[in-house]
């Protein structure tokens, strides 16, 4: 049965609780959401037979309504989900709850800082989706996200992306935007505060001594097709595009979001610092 955590500190960073609903359905229930869904779960998958089909921990590390949770607790796998928002957490119990299947997964109402090795003890997987960017210091965070990681562990992270983000801008006409280095006046709730440049996290993994196994662009395409599509467009052709060239450059480089697959070797040497 799942189960619930202590109260999250009051020092926190972004929380969706009174978004849940139209976040969840931007995430997952959009095209644009189908292909996210599409790239992680492909790049997932793909890496899973590193672990020789044994039962893993995983822990998903603000992940919502558990998407990427459920589906790995329906392969066998113990999840750990946790999330700064209640009102998240309750569609995960409510969809957990309605599985055909029983799923291995515990939910903790905490912020990610909360989590604790003494507490959880380390996990063969971590998987870290669209949060560093609404974080204010995500490179402490995810350092201290990555102790609860198992020597020979997997961390996935999808992150947004800086360059996309001012690539899309400028195509948009948005001129003044750019010039004012992406900073508005204006608030807009689901747009990230912090996106992260692929240089500057390609830079932690190299100083966690974290080997990257898998890079791919999120949206290289949709979010820069033209308002007027041709008759016969087909998003059915498009996912298989974004499948495609998620992985090629420039197009890796310009998806909205950059997916990482690390691996985390064993040793002495692998000492994770903020």
């Amino acid at each position: 049965m799942p189960s619930s955590h202590s109260e999250p500190s009051k020092v926190q960073d972004q929380n969706f609780d009174k978004l849940a609903q139209k976040f969840a359905n931007n995430i997952y229930g959009t095209p644009k959401g189908q292909i996210r869904a599409a790239v992680l779960w492909r790049d997932l998958q793909e890496q899973l037979p590193y672990f020789a089909g044994r039962k893993l921990r995983v822990l998903d590390a603000g992940g919502g309504f558990g998407f990427f949770s459920q589906k790995l607790a329906a392969m066998g796998h113990e999840v750990v989900l946790c999330d700064i928002s209640s009102a998240m957490l309750e569609q995960a119990r409510e969809q957990i709850a309605a599985s055909a299947e029983p799923l291995d997964i515990q939910l903790l109402h905490c912020a990610i800082q909360e989590l604790n090795v003494t507490e959880l003890g380390q996990f063969d997987l971590i998987l870290c989706h669209a949060v560093a960017e609404w974080l204010h210091d995500a490179k402490s965070t995810l350092a201290g996200l990555l102790s609860l990681l198992k020597d020979d562990g997997l961390f996935s992270l999808m992150f947004f992306n800086k360059e996309a983000m001012r690539f899309h801008a400028l195509v948009s006409g948005n001129l003044d935007y750019v010039a004012a280095d992406l900073q508005t006046r204006k608030k807009v709730r689901l747009s990230p505060k912090h996106p992260l440049q692929i240089a500057d996290v390609q830079a932690w993994f190299n100083e966690w001594q974290l080997e990257l196994r898998c890079e791919s662009g999120v949206r290289v395409i949709h979010d820069y097709l033209k308002k007027s599509l041709p008759d016969n467009f087909d998003f059915q052709q498009l996912l298989e595009m974004e499948l495609k060239y998620s992985r090629q450059q420039p197009y890796l480089s310009l998806g909205r979001y950059v997916h990482f697959i690390a691996h985390k070797a064993s040793g002495p040497n692998n000492s994770i610092e903020g």
